[in-house]
């Protein structure tokens, strides 16, 4: 069944708190994409985020974020008081400022947290989660008491788990640890009554789950076995890109690199336990960086950029098929970009995730590109591009006359018209499914991009409001979706 849907991170949602929110504004925007005839909402992954800003570089693979815990729930629930929200600053409303976000949601989940009786339910989640959420939790009380700094600079009692040293934090700062679960627990109702909503509303939620996980993160600190680092718990090599289509000396991302031989001997259970846990919020799981399970990009920990690394085989379809042993069949999607082989299309076919295709990136002259329409196979999603893209409408403005002449000419239009026939190539593409990102169906600019790869700064904080939405542009997306067969029943128009 051919289908359709819009990209946009909860985070970018409208709310009075500074940033997207699981409240009311959420289920406006499910019903917004009930109401245009979409089946699917793309997100970015839900961990909590850490220095960056990042989705893709968060404290733990587990956990939520919390900063999308929404007060005006709390206040429903009678953890908070009128007063409470009264009293929170004025925040931007298209920007996210994480800094001001943190310190005024602390105050309130603070507040939140000393109004909390500890209830069964909430003792049941701490013992159903205790897997990971007692390294999260006492992870983040130790982050504190080391003053925020990185793990690898903690004390060596910390940083290498003593656990006469850990059991002394776990009697000592108890309510600090608890703390951080009731938060977690909170994030998890939260999220499962939004799905819930979701569902109800015939609206799937495609998740995302980074390859990587980040050095600073619970992950690496409770089990670094299966890390590649020294008996100092230093990185030996790093994770990262060669050179592409976003950056001439590649991405060094600085993750550290996973002992795959490690992880088969238990079955991959680090894996099967993320993976299961993704699922317990989505209903797809787009595979970052899939091309890493074929081979991955491995560059020295020293190094000051990717220009010089090595490509070391990936676990392969040994991963796959011992993940599918233990967990059945999983709704995949392959974020296959980037320097792709053969090998890794026959992982990927091998494994029958469908790819993805950017339309951003199809238009280099030759025939033969991957990514033009007319190249396409059905097991695919299409995009007009991602969340690391510019907006389509930036990205056509920076266009060099030439280039903007050959993009013209594909679609048949004129540079005025540029972006209605763009949208239109994409829902008309062969693939199963198209995703759109929000900015792109709102028309904006450079101005409106989500996240510039290999930057450092000015990334993951745009929002919009409510007023910028348009019904027409709005109504542009549910003609396409059925002029094109994405929608159930659309012959009836």
């Amino acid at each position: 069944m051919r289908t359709s849907g819009i990209f946009l991170h909860p985070t970018s949602l409208p709310s009075p708190y500074g940033i997207g929110d699981m409240g009311t504004n959420a289920r406006w925007w499910i019903d917004l994409l009930s109401s245009k005839r979409q089946t699917f909402w793309q997100i970015c992954p839900l961990g909590p985020t850490g220095y960056g800003d990042s989705p893709y570089q968060t404290l733990c693979s587990f956990a939520g974020n919390t900063l999308l815990i929404s007060p005006d729930i709390l206040l429903d629930q009678g953890l908070l008081a009128d007063e409470d929200l009264r009293a929170f600053p004025n925040l931007c409303e298209n920007f996210i400022d994480y800094g001001a976000v943190i310190r005024e949601k602390e105050k309130l989940f603070l507040t939140a947290f000393n109004n909390f009786v500890h209830n069964d339910q909430f003792l049941h989640y701490c013992e159903n989660q205790k897997w990971w959420l007692d390294d999260y939790a006492l992870f983040r009380v130790i982050k504190e008491i080391q003053l925020g700094n990185p793990w690898w600079l903690w004390e060596g009692k910390f940083r290498l788990r003593d656990q006469r040293a850990l059991k002394e934090v776990v009697n000592d700062h108890n309510e600090k640890i608890m703390y951080h679960k009731f938060l977690q627990f909170l994030f998890d109702n939260q999220w499962n009554e939004l799905r819930t909503y979701a569902a109800s509303k015939n609206i799937q939620i495609i998740g995302d789950l980074p390859y990587y996980t980040a050095y600073d993160s619970s992950d690496t600190w409770a089990e670094p076995h299966f890390f590649e680092f020294d008996q100092s718990a230093k990185p030996l090599r790093v994770a990262g890109v060669p050179p592409d289509y976003f950056s001439a000396t590649g991405q060094l991302w600085g993750n550290p690199l996973y002992r795959w031989d490690e992880m088969k001997k238990d079955g991959y259970s680090w894996w099967v336990r993320r993976l299961k846990k993704t699922l317990e919020l989505v209903d797809l799981i787009r595979l970052d960086h899939f091309r890493a399970f074929e081979s991955y990009w491995a560059v020295p920990a020293d190094h000051t950029s990717a220009v010089h690394g090595i490509w070391e085989k990936g676990p392969g379809i040994d991963f796959f098929q011992s993940v599918k042993r233990q967990l059945g069949e999983l709704p995949l999607i392959a974020e296959d970009l980037g320097v792709i082989t053969p090998q890794v299309l026959d992982l990927r076919n091998e494994v029958g995730a469908p790819g993805m295709k950017i339309l951003q990136f199809a238009f280099d002259g030759k025939p033969d590109n991957p990514y033009l329409p007319y190249n396409i196979d059905q097991n695919s999603i299409a995009y007009t591009g991602t969340h690391d893209n510019d907006t389509s409408m930036g990205w056509f403005n920076q266009l060099d006359d030439q280039e903007r002449k050959r993009v013209c000419g594909f679609l048949g239009c004129t540079p005025a018209n540029f972006l209605k026939n763009f949208l239109r190539c994409v829902y008309s593409s062969p693939s199963e499914i198209c995703i759109i990102p929000l900015q792109d169906v709102l028309e904006l600019d450079s101005t409106h991009r989500m996240n510039t790869p290999g930057t450092f700064g000015g990334n993951w904080n745009w929002r919009f409001t409510k007023e910028m939405i348009s019904e027409g542009k709005l109504k542009r997306i549910e003609k396409y979706s059925v002029i094109y067969g994405r929608v159930a029943n659309s012959g009836d128009n």
